[in-house]
């Protein structure tokens, strides 16, 4: 594995990781692999941030020495408790690179990375968003988790007018335009990337939407429906913070 030199990276690929123990070694080497013989225009200026969240079957053990084989390529974050969205703002508020890429252990798009960072250099954008849900993507995951991504992005809509049509998952973005917001965001857990895409739209950032294909390669390891309670009591945070305080 080649070592990466002392300096800047171009690129900080961000991943969330919960219990992820049985997939986790052969997925992150083969990304890096495949990051390799890729032609993503950053060499070998890349950094991979593993941020596990709260685990408890081992991945905490595997990401440190993942992170320990990689000669500075791979980073290990540790949050503590199981926290999807404070696990990806803690992330990308650690990541070094001109350019942060957000995704997730069984996707890895590498065809995503390409198309974004294209837009991100040529174009002018701030913020890529991959898409599930424009007509010509391909969302192969089961109905429910179809259904669920449906329902978020109406509430959304319905209660703050957010204007695209997908939030949570793959996201491309320069570094320096999106910190800000970042540190604006006030809700975490499943909501953090809803909150980061909407309030980029609000203050005029550029964002611009690609479709994805999405096929996951293991069953979600947190249960979708659990996640319904905490999902509705964030986004009547965001409601009052946005909407009746203006913030």
């Amino acid at each position: 594995m080649t070592a990466v030199p002392d300096r800047q990276p171009r690129l900080s690929i961000v991943i969330p990781v919960f219990n992820e123990a049985a997939l986790l070694e052969s997925a992150v080497h083969a990304f890096l692999e495949a990051l390799d013989a890729a032609d993503l225009g950053v060499g070998d200026r890349l950094e991979l941030i593993l941020a596990e969240n709260g685990s408890t079957d081992g991945t905490a053990m595997l990401v440190d020495a993942l992170a320990a084989e990689s000669q500075g390529r791979v980073r290990a974050l540790h949050i503590g408790a199981p926290n999807y969205g404070r696990a990806l703002r803690e992330g990308i508020l650690a990541a070094r690179g001109t350019f942060v890429l957000c995704d997730e252990i069984d996707l890895c798009d590498l065809d995503f990375h390409q198309r974004a960072l294209d837009i991100l250099d040529a174009d002018g954008a701030d913020l890529v968003v991959g898409s599930k849900a424009l007509a010509t993507a391909s969302d192969e995951r089961p109905l429910l988790r179809r259904l669920g991504t449906r329902v978020i992005n109406g509430l959304l809509r319905a209660t703050l007018d957010f204007q695209g049509t997908d939030t949570h998952g793959l996201k491309a973005f320069r570094r320096e335009a999106l910190l800000d917001v970042v540190h604006t965001c006030v809700v975490d857990r499943d909501l953090f990337a809803s909150e980061l895409v909407l309030r980029a739209s609000r203050v005029g950032k550029r964002v611009v939407e690609l479709p994805v294909a999405v096929r996951e390669k293991r069953r979600p390891t947190i249960n979708l429906i659990r996640r319904v309670p905490n999902v509705l009591m964030n986004l009547g945070k965001l409601i009052v913070v946005i909407r009746v305080r203006q913030r």
